[in-house]
């Protein structure tokens, strides 16, 4: 019962002074509802022009322009997860005791890719409109550059490209690099080897240059929409002879020089890094559009993906195929990198392809990727880990020339004749003749300079201990 009093007059006190706090407001109120008024007024006439000025400098360009930004920088983001997935890749097809340097080597990759492409890379690729070898470094000055979506947002989605092609290389120089040797050759590619055949191609330069020398020798200018020649294809051939300089593994080839398989030692590994470098593609090729706003544009993207996804499909079906019934079992290996062709191959021309002769282009890729890797392999006597010359380089001229046969404006079965065709020929050797000579001019003099091959005893024990000091499986 006192409780309950107790209770009751605290309950009375408060309802007290709500009442009391309730009439002060409204004397209160009663007295300056007049200036209250008037604040509303002043505040009415600063606000509402504000507002009309701000409606009216919406406008639907601006909306577009904010859609296309972000539809780059999500692409963008697309293509920078690939790196993870070319990780995941080249570890699944090495040995446990390299897995810590090829990791490694992925990080390396994009971080000294983004500093050195911002610092000349840029203005290499995109000074000058085209004009001349190549542009003029920029220093970390991207004030140049102007193509109406923010330069700050195109430079980060050519970074991602950029770190892509140098990438690609370290598959196929795995598990007897030194890591000092690599270190300097992704300087050179990411700096200087891409910007430069980058700079003739989507630079504005003269294979690519409406009225320029390739066009007026062939009458078309080379086509490569998203990248199947100037990253995939560079990439692959400067893997190659990087390979070829640096020699085969230890136990590769026997005495008699019969090449023998090293197993990778997680295929898991392998087949989630070519789930996310698919996924990836979805914003290497379509992102390549750098729009979205508008019906062209989001028909173009559409249709790209489309394309994109068909050739990667037909191109592991192909490579099943292929192996199936050459070494009479599906191998998941080639089935893997058979996706991986598929896409390379149909980058160069997604956009202008139709969705069948996408399928074409991948069943073509696939199949002819299979060859590839075997011709490299025995008869060339190059030890290549991860197929990476196969599936970039000799894929991603497959794919540029195709693009001359199947594009449905100027392709030869279109009835286009045999210009584009022979654009693309002569501009995909031109850029594969740049690569393969760059890249054997830098791996030959660092060589001779440092010699770019670990010691046998670090091979054969791994390259995680000596290189890294630590190991991923303890």
């Amino acid at each position: 019962m006192k409780t309950y009093m107790k209770s009751t007059h605290g309950r009375l006190v408060i309802f007290l002074l709500l009442v009391t706090v309730i009439i002060g407001g409204a004397k209160l109120y009663a007295q300056d509802s007049g200036a209250v008024e008037t604040a509303v007024a002043v505040v009415e006439e600063t606000v509402t022009p504000v507002v009309e000025e701000a409606s009216e400098e919406i406008t639907a360009s601006e909306v577009a322009l904010s859609l296309d930004t972000v539809w780059m920088l999500l692409a963008a983001m697309l293509v920078f997860f690939m790196q993870p997935g070319f990780a995941l890749v080249e570890a699944g097809f090495t040995r446990t005791k390299n897995t810590a340097n090829i990791l490694m080597k992925n990080f390396v990759d994009f971080f000294t890719g983004s500093l050195l492409f911002f610092f000349t890379g840029f203005g290499i690729m995109f000074a000058n409109g085209g004009a001349g070898f190549m542009g003029v470094p920029n220093f970390f000055d991207i004030s140049f550059y102007d193509m109406g979506l923010p330069t700050e947002g195109f430079l980060i989605f050519q970074t991602v490209f950029a770190a892509t092609a140098a990438t690609i290389v370290s598959g196929a120089m795995a598990e007897r690099t030194k890591f000092s040797q690599y270190l300097l050759y992704t300087i050179f590619i990411t700096s200087i080897i891409y910007p430069i055949s980058g700079h003739w191609t989507w630079g504005g330069g003269f294979l690519m240059a409406s009225g320029g020398w390739l066009e007026n020798l062939t009458g078309a200018t080379f086509h490569d929409f998203a990248g199947s020649t100037i990253v995939h294809s560079v990439g692959g051939w400067i893997a190659l002879v990087g390979a070829c300089i640096l020699g085969p593994r230890i136990g590769k080839y026997s005495k008699e020089g019969k090449s023998k398989a090293i197993p990778g030692h997680n295929l898991t590994f392998a087949s989630l890094g070519v789930f996310i470098l698919w996924l990836g593609w979805f914003g290497f090729n379509p992102g390549s559009q750098l729009a979205a706003s508008g019906l062209e544009n989001r028909v173009a993207i559409s249709h790209v993906f489309l394309t994109t996804n068909l050739a990667a499909s037909a191109g592991g079906i192909a490579a099943l195929l292929t192996a199936w019934g050459r070494y009479g079992k599906p191998s998941l290996s080639l089935t893997l990198n058979g996706v991986l062709a598929g896409l390379v191959a149909i980058t160069a021309g997604c956009d202008v392809v139709s969705p069948v002769g996408a399928i074409i282009i991948g069943l073509l890729a696939g199949m002819g990727m299979v060859f590839s890797v075997e011709f490299i392999d025995r008869i060339l006597k190059i030890d290549d880990p991860v197929g990476a010359s196969s599936v970039h380089g000799v894929c991603g001229l497959l794919g540029t020339i195709l693009t001359g046969l199947f594009a449905t404006d100027g392709g030869l079965f279109y009835g286009g004749g045999a210009s584009l065709l022979l654009a693309q020929i002569v501009g995909a050797l031109i850029i594969g003749a740049w690569a393969v000579g760059a890249g054997f001019v830098l791996f030959k003099g660092l060589d001779m300079l440092f010699g770019i091959r670990v010691s046998r005893r670090v091979e054969e024990e791994g390259l995680d201990i000596y290189e890294h000091g630590e190991a991923v499986y303890n």
